[in-house]
């Protein structure tokens, strides 16, 4: 079964819970191809180094929009992008970008925690499941 590819995001203040929560799925996201903004990518690697990575721009600079490329041209299974709903953003055109290309693309998106975890345990019940 080909590799499930999975971006992730996280914005400030929700980037040590994106990184926690990576550490807790450091296997199953082993067996995934990961894309991620910048900085939220490269404190992930800084705990999971042997996470293979592909790191974009950061998300005010243009990483937001590269993960949205790569959902237009279905080059990804899933979204996990833990969004900081007490926070302005002046990026938040970004984030409704991506919610929409994720809804037109029919792909999993997770904004929190709970979702995350069913969309990672999803995942991997499909790697499982006989061909």
């Amino acid at each position: 079964m080909a590799r499930f590819r999975l971006a992730l995001i996280a914005h400030d203040q929700k980037k040590a819970a994106m990184v926690a929560w990576a550490e807790r799925h450091r296997a199953a996201l082993a067996r995934c191809q990961l894309y991620a903004t910048g900085t939220t990518g490269s404190r992930i690697k800084e705990r999971c180094p042997d996470l293979d990575i592909t790191l974009m721009k950061s998300g005010p600079l243009g990483g937001d929009q590269q993960i949205g490329a790569l959902i237009a041209e279905e080059r990804l299974d899933g979204l996990v992008f833990f969004v900081d709903p007490l926070s302005p953003h002046p990026h938040d055109v970004d984030v409704k970008a991506l919610t929409r290309l994720a809804l037109v693309y029919d792909i999993p998106m997770a904004c929190n925690l709970s979702t995350a975890d069913l969309v990672v345990a999803g995942f991997e019940a499909m790697r499982r499941r006989p061909s």
